[in-house]
């Protein structure tokens, strides 16, 4: 046994009043040195205990280490569990193993495999009567070795009749005769750590399979072996215990055994045994452990997280930061060292109390599945009799918890019982707790030893308050923390150094032996006044348990709630287990562990067989007159016929508006219309940019570009209310117009296929619904999960139990079904308040696709500005705190007083039975008591009492009638059905039927409203349809009501503004998980106005309450004596006391049930009592504020008081001021109170009567406050502590329950939530420390945490109950549908042809306005139109020809370069299906296209060199062509893979329609992802050579972006060319490649004329094509209709290429597309004019036509008029357009021009790009060409002045043409002989410009124009050299006078050769 274990440093406090105080007496001095004393006498001397305990936190000393053994079972099943890594364990061996022996793992000492799985198909030699049977190895824990054992010492299959002993043999090495265990494991190299024992490591019997090998067969049934099964839960939302075991099915409980709620669907083949108990109570295996009642959670400093862990958690949780535990925490022993913060002081009665327990309700580390799972608790020994008649004597059943070893059998009175292995479970994961930190190496820390966790399980128990209830989490987080502190030093020095071969041993502390433990256990409960008794036994636990039942039969354990039973002499382990026989705690314990599903069966039950009736009987005797239905009865008939009136005459009296008919109208009455908030706006925009964020990942999971709308369909719990409420939610919203799924006027019934309530028919409407997803690819569908976190159930539940109920695994079957994981275009969105059980390790979802609702405050301010602030859990609770006015969450302890004492009298009953009897029982007697039978009003609460006022009396205080709701939460339907019956009935016999209303809201069935209510309604709302009946709660507004909600969960159904007090006194309190908890309180969940701070109108409002609390703290003290005390007390001082308590907890938990009936705490009736019930409050706020800090009362079991003297707004004041004033005497300590409350208008008007009219107007409808106040809560005493319990960071302690019931802690090991966390820590933490049970849907989902196992299309969005999540989804649902339409969309430009009045009216049109093609003789009759037409040459200089004359003002105004683009107009257009796209685009059919098919390995592609020469250049070119290997189809190459020769093209007599004949090439630069590359659609499919022309320094990112395209790559030196470059070299090419085919194929015997002779230049910019269609059906020629529609470029392009004569035309283009063309454009089918974008070039015409490679703009101006001048014909198709895309990036925007010397940035003007030759200008970095061409633009008018707005003397432009500006004409000529030019006879000139002239021009040529005196002239050229010699050609002197100043250069340096210019004038 090691004694190197350190001892205790967090055990626990004693719990007793002097905890913290041992070291100050005298006396304790003594009693330390008597228990040391005895303690040395043991032979091991230990360090004395209690002086480790109460000793100074210097010496970190610490938890006191089991010195037995290691529980090597626990190890193995863990490590079969496989949830952690197992370290080698310290071997156990008795004897060194013989020299030169094998001591491999799964190999006998001979050497010899043992293993199953290599020696399973060997023969085996077994002799007679020996059994093959699998050994476990703790060192292999993935095997079984193979022994063979005498079957006479294995158990039969009842576990019972093995001989002790062993026999066995070894089957490897086949040694026999091994008669003893630890001899025969020494042999099999098992390497166990404690002595071996054949129960522990035989597992399995071994069988041959139908093959003959050797399989694992059935468990061996050890009797006394922990074998837990592993069983599917046949709950809906069960849980069944945890297989910490591989088991094949469960072994058979043994016959003498209690089987607890045997599993009546249990696998098949588990051999059930057993009698299988009747009584549900017994289904022990539930997991709910229980959570503290009244103070605990305020206070728990054994469980604070001092465990040094972050508040984040860390990746193991707990080991981030090392410091020193925090300060003492007084309820702790000052010296403790793991004392924690927190100042409470040692009062006289006041238990230390522990603060932020986490609570868990369900076993930990993997306890999962059904609960109502046969649990064998293990038995050894005799069995006990369990006495009859225990639960008579006892008033509870006793809970048992197995502890630590074996638990005896039980026999006899088993239902009066029961037994839970919760505690064992805790005491077995607290031992596993160091395997997380084994993991670092650190193999030297021992778990807690089983002594220890037994101690400090005592002294937990200890300290326990008389009403709080002991907690499992609590009690892990004591041994965490004990463990911690134990290890501290081991711990830092791992984490902070690397692990060394041999970690220093722990100092040597002895640890608590298992003799010393009885007597620590029982010094601890000596101090405890017998709360917790200890037995100790000698022999076994059934002595101890027989010892407990004869105490509780004698009754000698009335007021014990714990007895411990030890039994610590055997071999040095202990047994051990707790019963808990406090009635409370037993009770609720017992409860506690039933599932839902069996907690309604049991009150179903109850409810079915009578049980209830003696209840029931009872309360009927309740009254002063022994019957209360007489006393009804009697009422009844006095009163039949004149009462209404009386209650009603009040409301006549009332100064109200009325409306013109005269009727009453309330102001404060108005429904709310439906608008989006700012904060839903917000969700909304974050949920789109979370679907945006997963369309733009490269996983293409969702293409966002191949949809064309959106549908939805809304997954909803089957609660009809909750239906109709989204119906209305989608109706209002107007989102089925904007999503285009339905037409104006649309009635709510066509809402309904969008809504699908989860129930029976659900399936067939979802199964229409994906239909519909897989018939419309290119509709995006949201399924929408509301309500996410209701029916969890994994649908291999339904499978195994489809039966019982079709709906269990609706949700999993329906919504993860393989269509719609699979379907590509199903986004599911998962929308829950409560999202903790999708957020578990097999979650789908991944944390980035988790939406939270945002904070509304960031750092103190105000996000989004709204005028309603949300009020929710957080809210409620703060107003709880001391300083907050109001608190809005109460408890009722008088009636929790009279629960327990009913929890007493009747045993049987559950409580929820009780607590349901008594609550009607309240409402009944206060609505008697406000109708005027006072006696009843002893037998309400002083709460229930104020509720039942407030209602009656709310819709007197309104002209129309509105009041206020109850809500009345009943979870159990039964017994909503039997409260609604009752309140019922009490209600018809006291004649309120007019006065509210009562609803049993069922989540089955819609909302029932009588017809007077329903008139009501109809008239509030103005509603006229006969037949309008309430769908919703929402439209109960202002009804005057009690609604009885019922269903085990809510399903997120609205209340109205008009809920006043929400009361969930009744919720199942036992099953405390988070999700449950916060789902109740959810209910509500308010928006308060942000106009009226409440704080401040509250606290106005409370003062009178304010004022009465103060005389009452001196009295906190008196109240807890006994009732005789009550009466010796002045009348009035009882009266008060009495009537606002009711019955004060103190009391009433020792009042015997006699005491309920009103004997010692009634208050006397007095006239007090009657004004109470004459005089009604209005509905003004005080009697439901609260006043501020009266915190106090309420932890001391005092309710609030109501406020009791105030009238009735008509009557006159009540008759006993004498009362009133000594009361007030007793209650005022400052008069000016009054003048305050006066003033704040709305207080009651007791206070001062003068005030009484003005506050009758203030407080006129309850509705008023509503928008004010949220409601008023009422809770259990329970959930109430539960709630307003915070930890040590703000947390409050319902955060740390379990979230949810259908998952389970992963580990006890893990940090506690913290208050500072985020939702998406929250979250990250949820997705680390917890894992679904087996029957959770995501069970399956192994792939934990991996990014592979989140499904990519799944979201979640998360927000508070109530706070519009609805709302924020469906317009999510908006603005995701007009971003897809704006996907769809694009701007393209939409211009009107310019200088279209300009035309000259010329003779010729072409008259055939139905030609499709154009016939070649009219054609070449036309004219050629000069003048530009194009829109984006609006600034261009225009061209003249023979027939314009201009006037100056027709041109338009002068505009600054940078305008032009921003001022261009576009229009937006929605993309058709045959529109080119960019590299955003990618649907299924164009993946290939694009080469990113994810089956396609990335694109290929070779780069080839392809060279020709050009004489022009006087050089070779060498172009590049990078071609993918999927278009090499397109080449032709030496051989395959050599040299590329050309590219192929077809002929023009081919008439194929599969593909376009002309190879389609589109320069561009600066456009790689915005160029529109990808024509699939755009050419409909069809097979087409497009080549993207690229300059060689963006070859690279163009081959990334389009890697299956053929790039062009030109030559470096065009790196910083213009456009005109690339038209160039594209035309050469071409024309190159046109020769090469001609001579290739004329080989094949094709004539050269055959070959196609046309290419496609295209703008990367086109984006979709249009078609006109003319009607000419009128009886004139010209008189047609038209239409215009979008076709593909294949269509265009195929029509045009089939033109006859199609080879004489050597260029055809066609209009730019204009939302403004009007029938003249259209009217003539063809035009000879000039053709820009998109333009079909014939090479072969052209060849001797050229682009000027040098251009920048208007290069495509420039080339059509040269090509028109050579006589070649120019076609435009005006009834095709092309539609151009607004870019905004690349194109002639990726120019800059910059200074060349300095970084500056700064903008060079136009006038800076020319200066003086020789001059210091400073030199720009930019192409010469490209300053001259922008100085032309800008400031021509400096070289050219008399041409400046002079169109009739336009500048003479010889063979080029350059913008000179908009203000300036110019008039080209060619100098080329024959060419056509225009007619200048007539003509003179302004100006002549001479660009770079060759020597066509001469001094002749020259001499034929004339010009203008004055006339400017301008000479361009390369050089100075060349000026001079063509001014000396040309003879320019002659005419034109030069000065030297007039010589120019472009601004460039001398090595960027400048342009130079030479200007003169005309003589």
């Amino acid at each position: 046994m090691e004694n190197n274990q350190k001892a205790p440093s967090s055990l626990l406090e004693m719990g007793n009043s002097y905890a913290g105080q041992l070291k100050t007496t005298r006396f304790e001095e003594v009693l330390h040195n008597s228990i040391e004393a005895s303690l040395r006498s043991n032979s091991l001397v230990p360090r004395p205990v209690f002086s480790q305990l109460y000793l100074e936190a210097e010496q970190q000393l610490s938890a006191l280490e089991g010195g037995s053994r290691v529980d090597n079972e626990e190890e193995e099943e863990e490590g079969e569990g496989g949830s952690e890594q197992n370290c080698p364990p310290t071997l156990y061996q008795m004897h060194p193993p013989p020299e030169g022996c094998c001591i491999t793992d799964g190999f006998c000492q001979a050497g010899r495999d043992l293993r199953l799985v290599s020696i399973s198909n060997e023969p085996i030699d077994v002799p007679a009567g020996f059994l093959l049977v699998g050994a476990k190895s703790p060192s292999l824990p993935d095997h079984l070795l193979v022994c063979a054992v005498d079957k006479r010492f294995l158990p039969d299959d009842n576990g019972h009749n093995a001989l002790l002993g062993f026999s066995g043999n070894c089957v490897g090495c086949g040694k026999k005769g091994f008669c003893y265990f630890t001899e025969f494991s020494n042999h099999i190299n098992l390497k166990v750590t404690t002595q071996p024992k054949k129960q522990k490591h035989l597992k399995y019997y071994l069988i041959r399979n139908a093959q003959g090998a050797l399989t694992k067969g059935p468990l061996i049934c050890w009797k006394g072996s922990d074998f837990r099964s592993r069983q599917t839960s046949a709950g809906a939302c069960s849980s069944s215990l945890f297989p910490l075991l591989e088991s094949s099915g469960p072994p058979a409980p043994f016959p003498s055994e209690p089987v607890p709620g045997t599993n009546p669907s249990a696998p098949l083949g588990a051999a059930q045994a057993g009698p299988a108990s009747d009584h549900p109570s017994l289904t022990a295996a539930m997991g709910l452990a229980v959570f503290n009642g009244k103070d605990s959670p305020k206070h728990q400093p054994l469980v604070k997280n001092n465990l040094s862990a972050g508040p984040r958690p860390s990746a193991l949780g707990i080991l981030s930061n090392s410091g020193p535990p925090k300060k003492r925490h007084k309820g702790w022993s000052p010296e403790s060292p793991s004392a924690a913060d927190g100042g409470y002081p040692q009062g006289g009665g006041n238990r230390a109390k522990y603060e932020n327990a986490g609570v868990t309700c369900m076993p930990q580390v993997g306890l999962v599945g059904p609960a109502s799972v046969t649990f064998p608790v293990v038995a050894s020994g005799e069995p006990v009799s369990v006495p009859d008649n225990l639960l008579k004597i006892c008033k509870a059943k006793p809970v048992i918890f197995k502890g630590h070893g074996n638990f005896p059998y039980l026999c006899g009175n088993l239902n009066d019982v029961v037994v839970s292995p919760l505690l064992y479970t805790c005491y077995q994961n607290s031992q596993s707790i160091s395997r997380a930190y084994e993991q670092h190496g650190a193999s030297t820390i021992q778990p807690i030893s089983e002594e220890m966790q037994l101690l400090l399980t005592v002294y937990y128990l200890v300290q326990l308050a008389a009403d709080q209830v002991p907690l499992m989490e609590d009690l892990e987080q004591i041994f965490l923390r004990s463990w911690r502190e134990s290890h501290l030093t081991e711990i830092r020095q791992y984490q902070q150094a690397p692990p060394q071969p041999f970690p220093p041993a722990p100092s040597a502390v002895a640890p608590v032996t298992s003799a010393q433990l009885p007597w620590l256990a029982g010094l601890a409960a000596s101090s405890c006044n017998d709360s917790v008794h200890i037995i100790e036994c000698t022999y076994s636990l059934a002595e101890g348990l027989s010892e407990m039942f004869r105490l509780l039969v004698e009754g000698k354990l009335a007021k014990t709630n714990y007895v411990v039973i030890i039994c610590a002499c055997r071999n040095a382990t202990i047994d051990s287990c707790i019963a808990v026989t406090g009635k409370y705690q037993a009770r609720i314990l017992s409860e506690s562990l039933l599932t839902p599903a069996e907690y309604q069966k049991e009150v179903n039950y109850e409810l079915v067989t009578g049980k209830v009736d003696s209840l029931g009987a009872f309360f009927s005797t309740l009254c002063p007159e022994g019957d209360i239905d007489i006393l009804l009865d009697k009422f009844h008939q006095e009163n039949q016929g004149h009462i209404s009136s009386s209650l009603t005459a009040a409301s006549v009296t009332k100064s109200a508006s009325l409306d013109v008919a005269g009727t009453p109208v309330c102001t404060s009455y108005h429904l709310e219309p439906h608008h989006i908030r700012p904060f839903q706006l917000a969700v909304a925009q974050k949920l789109l940019s979370h679907v945006c964020s997963i369309a733009d990942s490269s996983t293409q999971n969702l293409d966002l570009g191949s949809f064309e709308k959106v549908d939805f369909l809304i997954c909803i719990p089957p609660s009809e209310v909750t239906y109709q409420q989204t119906l209305l939610h989608v109706w209002h919203s107007g989102v089925l117009l904007e999503l285009g799924l339905e037409e104006e006027h649309m009635t709510k019934q066509r809402a309904e296929q969008y809504v699908l309530k989860l129930d029976a028919e659900a399936q067939t409407k979802f199964k229409a619904f994906l239909q519909n997803s897989f018939q419309n690819p290119h509709t995006l569908f949201v399924l929408i999960h509301d309500h996410a976190h209701w029916d969890l159930v994994s649908s291999t539940v339904h499978n195994l139990y489809s039966q019982s109920d079709p709906s269990v695994g609706l949700v999993d079957r329906l919504l993860n079904c393989r269509e719609v994981k699979e379907a590509p275009n199903i986004v599911t969105l998962h929308v829950t308040s409560f999202p903790y059980a999708l957020q578990t390790q097999h979650t789908l979802i991944s944390p980035y696709n988790e939406i939270h609702w945002p904070a509304s405050y960031s750092n103190g301010v105000e996000l989004y500005h709204e005028n309603k602030r949300y009020f929710g859990l957080s809210e409620f609770i703060e107003s709880t705190l001391s300083g907050h006015s109001l608190p809005l969450l109460r408890y009722d302890s008088s009636f929790e007083a009279m629960v327990t004492a009913l929890g007493k009298r009747f045993p049987r009953l559950h409580s929820a039975v009780i607590r349901t009897f008594v609550l009607v029982q309240h409402y009944a007697a206060a609505m008697m008591a406000v109708r005027g039978l006072s006696q009843m009003k002893n037998y309400t609460s002083v709460e229930t009492l104020e509720i039942t006022q407030n209602l009656i009396n709310s819709p007197k205080q309104c002209p129309c009638g509105h009041g206020l709701m109850v809500l009345l939460r009943v979870p159990c339907s039964p017994l909503a059905a039997v409260a609604y019956e009752r309140l019922a009935h009490v209600r018809a016999r006291l004649a309120l039927e007019e006065h509210f209303e009562i609803i049993l809201g069922n989540p089955s069935s819609g909302i029932t409203v009588g017809k007077h209510f329903l008139k009501q309604l109809k008239m509030w709302q103005k509603i006229e349809d006969a037949e309008w009946r309430p769908q919703t709660y929402l439209e109960l507004e202002g009804l005057p009501c009690i609604l009885i909600f019922s269903g085990m969960d809510p399903h997120g159904e609205s209340l109205p503004r008009s809920l006043r007090y929400c009361d969930l006194r009744l919720i199942n309190s036992s099953c405390l998980v988070r999700t449950a908890l916060e789902q109740e309180l959810g209910l509500a969940a308010y928006f308060v106005s942000n106009e009226a701070p409440l704080e401040k109108g509250a606290r106005n409002e409370a003062l009178e309450s304010d004022a009465e609390k103060l005389s009452g703290t001196d009295e906190d003290e008196e109240l807890v004596t006994e009732g005789s005390a009550l009466e010796k007390r002045s009348p009035v001082k009882r009266e008060r006391s009495c009537s606002h308590d009711s019955v004060s907890s103190s009391i009433s938990s020792k009042a015997s049930s006699s005491a309920l009936c009103g004997d010692s705490s009634a208050p006397p009736a007095g006239p007090s009592q009657g004004e109470q019930a004459r005089s009604p409050p209005p509905g003004g706020p005080t009697e439901e504020g609260r006043a501020p800090g009266e915190r106090q009362r309420l932890r001391a079991g005092w309710e609030p008081p109501a406020v009791i003297s105030r009238h009735s707004p008509g009557l006159a004041p009540p008759p006993d001021p004498s009362l009133r004033t000594c009361r007030r005497s007793i209650r005022r300590s400052a008069p000016s109170s009054s003048s305050q409350l006066s003033s704040s208008g709305s207080s009651s008007s007791s206070m001062v009567p003068a005030a009484g009219p003005l506050v009758l107007q203030a407080s006129q409808c309850s509705m008023t406050k509503a928008c004010r106040q949220p409601p008023i809560v009422f809770l259990p005493k329970l959930v109430y502590d539960m709630v307003t319990a915070t930890d040590s960071s703000g947390l409050p302690k319902a955060a740390s329950l379990l979230p949810s019931h259908s998952v389970v802690w992963a580990s006890s090991f893990r940090p506690l939530l913290s208050k500072t966390m985020t939702s998406t820590e929250q979250s990250l933490y949820y997705r680390q420390w917890t894992v679904p049970r087996p029957s959770h849907m995501d069970y399956g989902n192994r792939a934990e945490g991996r990014v592979d196992g989140f499904h990519p299309r799944r979201l979640l969005l998360s927000g508070p109950p109530q706070i519009g999540k609805t709302g924020a989804y469906l317009q999510f649902l908006s603005i995701l549908s007009r971003m897809l339409i704006r996907l769809t969309e694009v701007d393209v430009y939409d211009e009107e042809e310019i200088n279209i009045n300009l035309t000259e009216e010329s003779e010729w049109h072409y008259l055939q306005l139905g030609d499709p093609w154009p016939d070649l003789e009219l054609f070449k009759k036309l004219p050629f139109d000069y003048i530009i037409h194009d829109p984006k040459y609006e600034d261009a200089s225009l061209i003249c020809s023979h027939h314009q004359s201009i006037k100056s003002e027709d041109r338009g105004m002068y505009r600054k370069p940078e305008d032009l683009y921003v001022r261009r107009q576009t229009a937006r257009m929605r993309l058709s299906k045959y529109a080119a796209y960019n590299t955003y685009h990618h649907c299924e059919q164009c993946h290939q296209y694009m080469g990113f098919h994810p089956r396609y390995q990335l694109y290929e592609s070779t780069l080839h060199a392809f060279a020709f020469s050009y004489s022009m250049l006087g050089e070779e070119i060498q172009l590049h062509f990078i071609i993918p290997k999927s278009k090499e189809h397109h080449f032709v190459f030496s051989q395959p893979g050599g040299q590329l020769e050309s590219m192929r093209l077809p002929l023009v007599t081919d008439k194929s329609h599969e593909y376009i004949k002309s190879p389609t090439f589109t320069p561009t630069t600066g456009r790689h992802e915005h160029g529109l590359f990808n024509l699939y659609h755009a050419m409909d499919g069809a097979s087409h050579l497009h080549v993207l022309v690229v300059k060689e320094y963006e070859m690279a990112i163009y081959k990334k972006y389009w890697p299956n395209h053929i790039m062009l790559v030109l030559p470096s030196i065009f790196n910083s060319a213009g456009v005109g470059a690339a038209h160039f070299l594209i035309k050469e090419l071409s024309y190159h490649n046109l020769e090469l085919e001609r001579n290739r194929q004329e080989e094949l015997g094709v004539k050269p004329q055959d070959i196609w002779p046309f290419i496609v230049i295209s703008d990367d910019s086109c984006v979709m094509w249009n078609v006109v269609d003319i009607d000419c059906g009128g009886e004139r020629s010209r008189e047609f209709s038209w239409s215009e529609r979008n076709v593909s470029l294949k269509h265009i392009m195929q029509h045009i290429e089939a033109s006859p004569n199609i080879t004489h035309y050597a260029l055809i283009g066609m209009r730019k597309w204009s939302s403004k063309t009007g029938s003249r454009e259209v009217q003539e089918p063809f035009s000879r004019c000039h053709v820009h974008d998109f333009i079909v070039l014939n090479v072969d015409l052209t060849q001797n036509v050229q682009y000027n490679q040098n251009r920048f703009t208007c290069d495509d101006v420039d080339f059509n008029l040269r090509v028109h001048s050579a006589g070649l014909l120019l076609c435009r198709f005006n009834r095709f357009s092309v539609m151009k895309k607004q870019i905004a990036v690349g194109g002639h925007r990726s120019f800059h021009i910059t200074s060349k010397v300095s970084d500056n940035p700064m903008a060079i003007m136009p006038a800076q790009y020319i200066c003086a030759p020789d001059s210091k200008h400073t030199f720009l970095a930019a192409p010469a060409q490209l300053l001259l061409e922008k100085f032309l633009q800008h400031h021509s008018h400096r070289f050219f002045p008399l041409s400046l707005k002079n169109h009739g003397h336009p500048v003479l432009s010889v063979d080029c043409y350059l913008n000179l500006g908009s203000q300036i004409s110019v008039c080209y000529v060619s100098s080329r002989p024959h060419s056509l030019n225009v007619s200048c006879s007539d003509l003179k000139f302004s100006g002549l410009l001479l660009y770079l002239c060759d020597s066509f021009v001469g001094a002749s040529f020259l001499k034929k124009f004339h010009f203008l005196k004055g006339a400017t002239l301008c000479v361009i050229c390369q050089d100075r050299n060349s000026l001079r010699q063509t001014v000396v050609r040309l003879e320019l002197e002659d005419e034109w006078q030069f000065r030297l100043r007039d010589e120019f250069q472009t601004a460039n340096a001398k090595e960027d050769r400048p342009l130079f210019f030479l200007t003169g004038r005309h003589i």
